[in-house]
């Protein structure tokens, strides 16, 4: 009888390691699958073959000060990406981080938080522009959202804004369009949540994209700055053009980290 016993509680435990090493198995089956597409993106600018020499980004931030920029490297590789779908709007890059990626644009905001460039199903997403930026107009705002993935990729590394360290290490954003190749600088990191209709004198900052006035402007600009989690002495004035990435932050429910950065004219 005790010997049944013992065989049984072998079973048992047979079958718990068994099951625990196949999810093991899956679990890194989906990690490094999951890392090589975001791989695979990042790579995506630099296997288009253009010849045009390419610009350090000191000399790009001198050249917006013409009243004409003339196309880059990247402004050619952005045009030749939207051959392969039209949906892809720009290219995005943090220096020295995983951040380095095509930016997308749908008919809404949930199609490209389950799909990459290629219109594919993806876990990962992409990084995407939200569905109300206005080409057309004067905007202000290009607001840029993606996730944060444990596996480091998408925009996991923005967290490690909340260091001070972190941001005078990578102090600027790049953002490349087919008409436009911008370093930003980088003037406030903080954290946001999404809000309840309900909350009043809350700071929505995803609302902030199309101003339609100075006023605005410069209440979202006072906001973001108050927000910050340190000082930046960089600010922008009306006219200046912002972006705004976001991603979402586990530290409250439905948590938000922002980095938002100005244009260099």
């Amino acid at each position: 009888m005790q010997m049944k016993k013992k065989n049984k509680i072998y079973r048992i435990m047979y079958l718990f390691f068994t099951v625990l090493i196949i999810l093991s198995i899956i679990y890194i089956i989906n990690f490094f699958s999951l890392k090589n597409e975001a791989s695979k993106q990042s790579e995506l600018l630099n296997n288009i073959n253009i010849e045009a020499e390419e610009i350090p980004n000191e000399e790009i931030a001198k050249g917006l000060q013409g009243t004409k920029q003339e196309k880059t490297e990247r402004m050619l590789q952005v045009e030749a990406l939207k051959q392969q779908n039209s949906d892809i709007v720009g290219w995005l890059e943090i220096e020295n981080t995983n951040i380095n990626y095509p930016v997308l644009q749908g008919t809404d905001n949930e199609y490209y938080m389950t799909h990459n460039y290629k219109k594919e199903k993806s876990k990962n997403g992409s990084i995407f522009l939200d569905k109300d930026y206005d080409w057309n107009i004067s905007s202000n705002n290009f607001l840029i959202y993606g996730h944060n993935l444990k596996n480091g990729t998408m925009f996991q590394e923005l967290l490690k804004y909340e260091s001070e360290s972190y941001y005078v290490q990578h102090p600027t954003i790049r953002f490349t369009t087919e008409n436009d190749d911008a370093i930003y600088n980088i003037i406030s990191v903080f954290k946001s949540k999404v809000y309840y209709k309900s909350e009043k004198n809350v700071f929505r900052y995803y609302f902030f994209i199309n101003p339609e006035t100075e006023e605005e402007y410069n209440d979202f600009v006072a906001n973001v700055k108050n927000a910050s989690l340190y000082d930046i002495d960089k600010t922008a004035v009306y006219g200046d053009q912002l972006i705004t990435l976001s991603t979402c932050s586990y530290y409250t429910e439905d948590g938000r980290f922002v980095v938002v950065g100005k244009k260099v004219l």
